[in-house]
């Protein structure tokens, strides 16, 4: 078993590392890199993740990693790489612990290194995988909690939802299920009554330790933004009332065909598989699969403004599902030639999107939106790295003036995690683009070499990543972001 976990850590670590700076810096990531860097310079802005709304553990997990790595965009991936290496050990426990059986536990961790959607955020320097590690343990430890009903069990348990709602606000959802655990609370022993209140009261507890957590964030006056960057991605209930199910059916097809994607036809019918290829541990799946559909459903339902990322967590509670179907699957099959042939079915739709995830991302078999945002769109940073090392190039023994499009995002951020140190480049950024070049620009021409960097749509432009046509400008280098029709270019404005 040793042997097995060794080798599924050195899978996982595989998968995640190689060619891991390759897929471009995307808008999020920039912002949250930069964050931690200037949290990590002044200890006056630990909460800055608050002025946009965005809960700061992640950007202080990737602070203390920046201390030991000198790439910024490395330091805040590795964070995630570590955070996926938590929930690879945290399934393998409730695979064990849910299904009383240590091979589940394996294959469940098996599964979640090559589960192609944990391969995608484990790569990047996103709130998810953090998020999944939170939602993975306090899935175990809620288990542990309405089995064994221990004092130290619920004060872990608060402890590790805590974490999860100082990630992000999805993490609440591991206080609203937790009566759903009932499900598998031993009714039949003799002091039961005696034992549920004692469930009720380290529930309660667990609650209150959590809450007190998530209290830490009141100190900074930027508190309130949580509810109303919320409000942007979730209808609040008084917009909703107003339409209860108007988008219901548009957001089920959206989180629906992101689901089937990531978790392949395949291991959907294994999840399915597990309630009639063995009746033992009935509630136990059902209580699985109320833990991922209660949240997915409350997504549909109330979704505003939604993404792939956005289900992540509540997915990896279908992994022991899976893994009991395979461990079921592997006891009934005898004939070794039949065993493998099956086995290799099973698995060859989720590596063969692991496959071009690691080497060739933006053609990867992956839901849409996922492809445009991170590879083929205008929010990759695919040309950054190649801009900042002619950037660097030019400013060895002169001043130069960078302006970006857009002053919150990938641009100025993606630039400043680089070249914020040097003093001999000056960063600015400019919105909204207008006709005419700005007043600054046109005087910082005289002075000193100027060059501008375009992205993303504007209203005047003639495509993404040009800049006006009465700009007086000359284009020094221009990046294809994947297979996409959007550029990221770099102008030299005429002096």
């Amino acid at each position: 078993m040793l042997l097995f976990g060794f080798g599924i850590v050195i899978l996982y670590l595989f998968t995640r590392l190689y060619n891991i700076s390759e897929l471009p810096i995307f808008t999020d990531e920039a912002i949250y890199v930069r964050w931690a860097q200037i949290a990590n310079n002044d200890a006056n802005w630990r909460f800055i993740s608050l002025v946009d709304g965005k809960q700061p553990s992640f950007v202080w997990a990737v602070m203390i990693i920046m201390r030991f790595i000198e790439d910024p965009l490395l330091a805040g991936r590795l964070t995630s790489v570590i955070a996926g290496l938590f929930s690879v050990i945290g399934l393998f426990f409730l695979g064990r612990e849910i299904f009383k059986n240590s091979a589940i536990g394996v294959v469940s961790a098996f599964l979640y290194a090559i589960y192609p959607m944990a391969l995608v955020y484990d790569r990047m320097a996103l709130y998810e995988s953090l998020l999944g590690a939170f939602a993975v343990w306090s899935l175990h430890f809620v288990i542990l909690l309405v089995r064994r009903l221990r004092l130290d069990i619920a004060l872990i348990l608060g402890m590790v939802v805590g974490g999860g709602v100082l990630t992000k606000s999805s993490g609440f959802f591991n206080i609203y299920l937790l009566p759903i655990s009932l499900l598998i609370f031993d009714w039949k022993q003799k002091n039961k009554w005696k034992r549920l209140l004692n469930w009720l009261g380290f529930a309660f507890l667990v609650t209150l330790l959590a809450y007190a957590i998530y209290s830490i964030l009141r100190l900074s006056p930027f508190f309130h933004i949580i509810e109303e960057k919320n409000a942007l991605f979730v209808y609040p209930f008084k917009e909703w009332i107003l339409h209860p199910f108007n988008f219901l059916h548009g957001n089920l097809r959206g989180v629906w065909d992101w689901l089937w994607r990531y978790l392949t036809f395949v291991w959907i019918i294994l999840i399915g598989l597990s309630f009639v290829i063995d009746r033992k541990f009935l509630r136990e799946k059902i209580f699985l699969i109320l833990w991922f559909f209660i949240p997915f459903a409350a997504l549909a339902l109330f979704g505003k403004t939604l993404y792939p990322r956005f289900i992540f967590f509540m997915t990896l509670a279908l992994i022991p599902l899976i893994a009991f179907s395979i461990i079921k699957i592997y006891s009934i099959i005898r004939n070794k030639i039949l065993l493998s042939t099956v086995f290799l079915l099973l698995l060859f739709l989720p590596l063969w999107s692991d496959y071009f995830i690691i080497n060739n991302f933006s053609k990867a078999p992956i839901p849409f939106v996922d492809l445009e945002q991170y590879s083929n769109g205008w929010t990759s940073g695919a040309g950054v790295k190649e801009i900042v090392g002619f950037l660097e190039k030019e400013a060895r023994d002169k001043k130069i003036f960078v302006g970006t499009q857009g002053t919150f995002g990938l641009m100025p951020y993606a630039l400043e995690i680089y070249l914020v140190n040097n003093k001999n480049i000056i960063l600015t950024g400019f919105w909204p683009i207008e006709e005419k070049l700005p007043k600054k620009l046109n005087e910082v021409r005289k002075q000193i070499p100027t060059y501008v960097l375009f992205y993303q749509p504007c209203n005047i432009c003639r495509s993404i990543g040009e800049p006006p046509a009465l700009w007086p400008v000359t284009l020094v280098s221009s990046y294809r972001r994947g297979i996409g029709a959007a550029y990221l270019s770099l102008y030299r404005i005429n002096p």
